[in-house]
């Protein structure tokens, strides 16, 4: 794992690509970005994750296929330590209730929150 997990924008996007899919092409990661992209700008985003470590490359036939090498729930982690940081000062009650109150949760999703949540005062009372 890779200790400190930044992500610019489109690198994020790539990954995300990556981390569905399984593994891509240049072509086919850029198939798959929202925007229309250049391929030689979706080559550098990949280029550039492969430099910090997060992805890595195969040759196939005349391509390279790349792949994920950081898990998802690492980036992801990462990412949201930042937002709750510089959104919300640090304040994870503030990050939670934006989140419950922007969406429309399902109560299985809702509960599930709850459940974590209990665990977590539970270790919190009996380490």
């Amino acid at each position: 794992m890779v200790d400190e997990t930044r992500l610019t924008g489109r690198e994020l996007d790539a990954m995300s690509i990556l981390w569905r899919a399984g593994s891509g092409t240049v072509t086919e990661v850029r198939r798959q970005f929202a925007d229309s992209l250049a391929y030689t700008t979706v080559l550098w985003v990949l280029q550039t994750l492969e430099e910090k470590g997060f992805v890595r490359h195969e040759k196939e036939g005349r391509a390279y296929r790349y792949y994920p090498v950081i898990e998802q729930q690492d980036a992801g982690g990462s990412a949201l330590s930042r937002i709750m940081d510089k959104v919300f000062h640090g304040s994870a009650s503030m990050l939670l209730a934006q989140l419950v109150s922007e969406r429309q949760l399902p109560a299985e999703e809702l509960q599930r929150m709850r459940d974590l949540l209990d665990e977590r005062l539970g270790e919190e009372e009996n380490p």
